[in-house]
């Protein structure tokens, strides 16, 4: 009897949790159609964010944030949960440009809103969109954006810090911009793989601190910049190396 208990209240949070998101989510997407202004756009999804997650159970701290780079940065993050994005916009600045694997396009509501938020979308498959992309995100960054990255691509169901593809480190280098390793604590266990149903519980976002400077076109430079920024993660995380 108690063990069905357990199982009514937590399908019962989850649908709270999944209509309150909806709500929210389709709430955000009107206001980013109507709105003018990418910035304003961008502090409202900001909002949202934040509100979504203490109404949902799922309160959130941020630490670090002192160390955040006053100018035009890159931010890698771990990948474990759909939840990820959610909680990453909650807790950086507003103007931050996601970059997001491209079939994100093709789910309606998300794929709207994100593009209404001047998020990036990165073709990993093609060899010759992936040249494409990378330009556009060189230029993006000129034009004074920060950018945030999931340098594992995606997640799976098996816990522990994923190999990171070199494409945020491609464009730090190319663009000469600071990198900033973030852990995510919690997302894993709130929405694990192969669920839609969350559950109650903290979130942690940690900002490590800044690495050096890379030298603007240093290719030789980018493994070491991504093993560094691999490496400060995966000793904050304390899950296991898939690598």
């Amino acid at each position: 009897m108690i063990s069905g208990l357990r199982s009514l209240v937590r399908k019962g949070y989850g649908l709270f949790a999944c209509t309150l998101f909806l709500g929210l989510s389709s709430l955000t997407l009107v206001l980013v159609l109507i709105v003018p202004g990418l910035k304003v756009r961008r502090t409202i999804a900001k909002f949202t964010a934040r509100l979504f997650l203490p109404l949902g159970g799922m309160p959130l701290t941020v630490k670090g944030s002192e160390l955040l780079p006053k100018t035009p940065c890159v931010v890698v993050a771990n990948h474990s949960s759909y939840l990820d994005g959610v909680i990453l916009k909650a807790a950086l600045p507003a103007h931050f440009c996601f970059v997001i694997k491209k079939e994100m396009i093709r789910v309606p509501l998300a794929g709207r809103l994100l593009r209404g938020i001047g998020s990036e979308f990165v073709d990993r498959s093609n060899r010759h969109s992936g040249g494409m992309d990378a330009r556009r995100l060189i230029r993006t960054a000129a034009r004074g954006q920060s950018l945030a990255f999931f340098p594992e691509g995606t997640f799976t169901g098996e816990v522990g810090l994923g190999r990171f593809h070199t494409g945020a480190f491609v464009i730090a280098t190319r663009a000469a911009m600071p990198v900033v390793p973030v852990v995510i604590r919690g997302a894993r266990h709130n929405l694990p793989a192969g669920t839609i149903w969350p559950l109650p519980g903290r979130i942690e976002v940690e900002i490590l601190g800044v690495l050096p400077l890379p030298v603007r076109g240093a290719e030789a430079d980018i493994p070491q910049l991504r093993d560094a920024s691999r490496a400060l993660i995966l000793a904050a995380l304390g899950e296991p190396d898939l690598a």
